[in-house]
């Protein structure tokens, strides 16, 4: 996107007046005081000139003051224009210390909002008609060979085709599901979960999903060390859908006979949930990216790219933290969330 070119900044005396209003009257008192000065010198040569000249210096001295008052108006105005046509690089200078240079910082701070809302915008559809090429290409090319007589519909292709319509439909609820997440539409209902039942839940589910897509639920086994009188508060739905994405994460890059262990305790006035695979773990630099949107830590295994930014923001609606932690074994992901709800 091409820049404005550079403007010249013309001088503002009056920016370290904090109030708009004192610099009004020091405009005012201050043209009356130099055309009231000039008018008496000029009347010593020329009274016929005396009241001519009195007036310019008046006025020059009121546009030179009032100049650097409105400056910043004029610039966000020209500001705003380009935002329209969708320039939003442009920022007005704020040095003033009175309600307007308040102004202009309160713009600038719009206009780095709009400009992040913008890349945010065109990096999602991007992101998201990638996404979509992959299933839809492939789901094309069996429908393709099978309607060409290429392939039979036997029970591999059909499984295939399932494959990608999973994912296809993986995808489309996790873009729903982030958008209400981000659009603050969603509501939490807090009550007291058994943390225990609550990860034996979600782990009996994980088996389920393993064993109807992939065949692994034998490959993968699962361990539980969580005590049975641990208790937090917290929304049962949405924390499942947390620890659900965690567990499918673990399963995909946990190695044939691997275990994925989940582990709780309580911690002060917190309780901490972990979800540990013996994976190939993820390295230091890579650990905060791999909560934004369409990450996958360099994993190519068909997942959407979403579920662990969806799991931030839960938690983050929870008063809680989310974050890889060290682990030699593989990947350790420690979620810690307040164990009461001040209600």
């Amino acid at each position: 996107m091409r820049r404005p070119p550079r403007r010249l900044h013309f001088p503002r005396p009056l920016d370290a007046v904090a109030s708009f209003k004192f610099k009004t009257a020091v405009v005012v008192g201050g043209a009356l005081l130099t055309s009231s000065v000039s008018f008496w010198i000029t009347a010593q040569l020329a009274f016929r000139y005396a009241l001519l000249v009195a007036l310019v210096v008046a006025f020059v001295v009121t546009w030179v003051l009032a100049h650097g008052m409105t400056s910043p108006l004029r610039e966000m105005t020209g500001a705003v224009r380009r935002m329209s046509d969708g320039d939003y690089t442009t920022r007005v200078r704020a040095t003033s210390k009175d309600e307007i240079g308040t102004l202009a910082t309160a713009f600038n701070q719009m206009a780095e909002d709009l400009a992040h809302e913008d890349r945010y915008r065109r990096e999602v559809v991007g992101n998201v008609a990638h996404e979509l090429r992959t299933p839809v290409a492939a789901l094309h090319a069996v429908l393709e060979n099978l309607v060409d007589g290429v392939r039979t519909p036997d029970q591999d292709t059909l499984e295939l085709a399932l494959t990608q319509t999973d994912r296809l439909g993986r995808l489309i609820t996790d873009l729903l599901d982030l958008s209400r997440v981000e659009g603050g539409a969603v509501r939490l209902d807090h009550d007291p979960i058994e943390v225990q039942r609550f990860a034996a839940d979600a782990v009996a589910q994980c088996r389920l999903r393993l064993r109807q897509h992939s065949g692994r639920a034998t490959d993968v086994g699962f361990s539980i060390d969580i005590p049975a009188a641990l208790v937090v508060e917290a929304d049962e739905d949405r924390l499942h859908q947390v620890l659900a994405n965690l567990l499918d994460n673990a399963a995909r890059h946990s190695p044939p006979g691997g275990v994925i262990h989940v582990l709780a305790h309580a911690d002060g006035d917190s309780v901490v949930l972990e979800v540990a695979d013996e994976g190939p773990g993820v390295e230091p630099a890579e650990r905060q990216r791999i909560f934004e949107r369409f990450t996958r830590g360099g994993s190519r295994d068909g997942g959407t790219g979403l579920g662990l930014a969806i799991a931030q923001w839960v938690v983050h609606l929870h008063r809680g933290e989310i974050a890889v932690v060290d682990d030699p074994r593989g990947c350790r992901i420690r979620i810690r969330l307040p164990a009461n709800v001040t209600r």
